[in-house]
């Protein structure tokens, strides 16, 4: 299977160039792989360059889990990710991924100096 990278994901999200979003989409269409690295700068992207809220960005990661042509990877993971975001929109989507990555594979605590993150169960502020 293929994978993209960050600027194609987010133009097929952001659909604000008609000849990149063309080729996104042709390119995704026989099926994509999304890594982590990337879900988590496409978010960032959104949110820094585009200004997507909270709820936007839930909303961006839920469409991605049920895309019919991507396959996002470890998608329990994100759905988890997800799930504490929508529960606590003061931390990042990337500061609940990392928990979540860190919780699946039993790397926890996962040490922070960030008050918020530092909340959460399966992390430890330094």
């Amino acid at each position: 299977m293929r994978a993209v990278d960050t600027n194609v994901l987010v133009r097929l999200i952001a659909r604000d160039d008609e000849r990149q979003t063309a080729a996104a989409d042709a390119f995704v269409e026989p099926g994509a792989f999304v890594s982590h690295l990337v879900l988590a700068e496409t978010i960032w992207v959104l949110r820094s360059v585009f200004g997507l809220t909270a709820k936007q960005q839930t909303d961006v990661v839920a469409m991605l889990l049920a895309h019919r042509s991507l396959s996002v990877e470890r998608p329990d993971v994100v759905a988890s990710a997800l799930a504490q975001f929508r529960a606590n929109t003061r931390l990042s989507f990337t500061d609940c991924l990392v928990v979540e990555i860190a919780r699946s594979v039993g790397h926890l605590p996962v040490g922070t100096f960030d008050r918020a993150l530092g909340r959460v169960e399966g992390a430890e502020r330094l």
